[in-house]
């Protein structure tokens, strides 16, 4: 199963609609374009193996520039939009870049990359003059490249705690680029994806990111038909699934408590009938936040949990999650182990670092030294997440290792009171982090956005402490709480929970160089 053979078979089957415009794009249609880019990456001299990269707004040439590259055997680097000029430059020269795809909406840090990168080749969609895509893509001839083969994509981390680093995967055992790859299984036999060309899917999130990206692609190589909104909007979201009969979907923590917000008046007025399956991951869900979301949708909402890394995975559906609310799973790719700071595995019910045992493990470009502080001695590799077992296998996450806070000797992890402060009406976000404190080494933060910063104050601080009080260990309730109309989190859920630490520790030295 492959969109080539979609093609062949089905040639006006709609690969991908855009959610808000309903422009689209058949298989037909994406074959040949998918044909003409790997031309074009040959005519610029990448050969199999090379890298690209690739900064885009969601529309439909995201797919041409992925499925051509999975034809001319290349490596792909998706890069955030949400990062500046010195960021991508250094994702670009990491990444032995040949070439950056691009658009026009991108065009005032272009200058900024072209300043640190003078070198690189450009293409520009929507563009003009000699680094205009389209022009250059429709030059070339719709046949397939004569030495086709399987190519690759190379995620770059957040960054949230120090400089991106490149996970580049194994090159498959199978290069031909219509081999059936580990997500069409894990996409059928796990997440009940349809096989028979009937699913429609929804992608809510950027293309950037791994999750949307690899589970979007996997529907295309069952023939099915994405829906790719431009943006994430909650009630865009469902009049898209409504619009459109959405099957299958996919979405982060963040898009369920946007929707939970919606007025119920907003939320009853939408047909979700045709939504028979809905896949969340890429951060611990709130056990609250969850409950309601199977309480609205159904028990059609199922979890997983991986990372960029592809060392393992695991899923739980709604039934398993109701008789063990907060687990992400058992294990149904790579095997689970728990260790503590000795390395030695921890039992059943103890916290520690979570690592997969796996054939196959990753390395991190460039950078030997992260490859061998996530690896463990017995070869198993870790991703930096704490979490423990049950009896019976089950995961449950506690919180990322670096986001650990250490008040007066104790630790302190903040997605604990992340979960509780989100789950309070007035919320709409927190982020809970660690700033630095004379007496206890750190004190805990709370910033948080309202769901109306007209809210925001003393009388919000007062409310949410007297919320928390009572589910809350004394030692754990921010000593701190900020109100912000946003906090810096990515599209696809993920807090940049460094930046609010840098910013609150530079206060605390410029608070302490004034005293001096």
């Amino acid at each position: 199963m492959h969109p080539i053979e979609h093609a062949r078979t089905r040639p006006d089957h709609p690969a991908v609609i855009m959610a808000g415009s309903g422009e689209r794009m058949t298989y037909g249609e994406m074959d040949h374009e998918a044909n003409r880019f790997a031309q074009l990456l040959r005519a610029r001299g990448l050969e199999a193996g090379d890298a690209f990269a690739v900064l885009l707004e969601n529309r439909l040439e995201y797919y041409t520039v992925y499925w051509g590259s999975q034809r001319a055997g290349t490596v792909l680097v998706p890069i955030s939009t949400r990062l500046t000029a010195p960021e991508i430059a250094y994702i670009l020269t990491d990444s032995d870049a040949k070439l950056l795809i691009t658009s026009t909406k991108y065009g005032g840090i272009l200058g900024g990359i072209r300043e640190r990168c003078p070198d690189l080749s450009v293409l520009v969609l929507d563009g003009e003059g000699d680094e205009a895509f389209g022009p250059a893509l429709a030059a070339q001839p719709a046949e397939p490249i004569a030495d086709q083969s399987a190519g690759l994509g190379m995620l770059y981390s957040s960054g949230t705690t120090g400089r991106p680093k490149g996970v580049r995967p194994r090159a498959p055992e199978d290069p031909s680029p219509t081999a059936p790859v580990a997500l069409m299984g894990l996409a059928i036999m796990g997440a009940g994806m349809p096989a028979d060309g009937s699913m429609v899917y929804l992608s809510p999130a950027p293309l950037y990111h791994a999750a949307p990206l690899g589970w979007s692609t996997a529907a295309q190589r069952l023939g099915g038909t994405v829906v790719m909104m431009e943006k994430f909007d909650p009630e865009g979201a469902l009049a898209a699934i409504e619009k459109y009969r959405v099957t299958d979907s996919q979405w982060v923590p963040t898009h369920f408590v946007r929707m939970l917000k919606l007025d119920d008046e907003v939320r009853g007025r939408y047909d979700l009938s045709s939504h028979q399956r809905a896949l969340h991951a890429a951060a611990p869900c709130p056990v609250p936040i969850k409950q309601a979301m199977i309480d609205w949708w159904g028990p059609i909402v199922n979890e997983y949990y991986a990372g960029s890394e592809g060392i393992g995975m695991t899923l739980v559906r709604s039934a398993e999650w109701l008789e063990r609310p907060g687990t992400v799973g058992k294990a149904i790719f790579g095997t689970i182990h728990v260790c503590g700071p000795d390395g030695e595995e921890l039992p059943a019910g103890q916290d520690g670092l979570i690592y997969f045992e796996n054939a196959v493990l990753p390395t991190y470009h460039n950078d030997p030294e992260k490859t061998a502080e996530a690896m463990h001695p017995r070869g198993w590799m870790t991703i930096g997440d704490i979490g423990h077992v049950d009896p019976e296998g089950y995961l449950f996450l506690t919180d990322r290792k670096s986001h650990m806070i250490i008040s007066g000797g104790v630790n302190i992890y903040p997605q604990e009171v992340e979960n509780l402060l989100v789950s309070h009406e007035k919320v709409m976000d927190a982020a809970v982090i660690g700033a630095p404190d004379a007496d206890l080494g750190e004190q805990v933060v709370a910033v948080v956005q309202p769901v109306d910063m007209a809210d925001a104050g003393p009388a919000l601080e007062a409310e949410l402490r007297a919320y928390l009080e009572p589910q809350l260990a004394r030692i754990k309730m921010p000593k701190l709480f900020d109100f912000r109309p946003e906090l810096p989190r990515e599209a696809n859920g993920k807090l940049y929970k460094r930046e609010l630490r840098d910013e609150f520790a530079a206060k605390a030295r410029d608070e302490a160089a004034a005293s001096a």
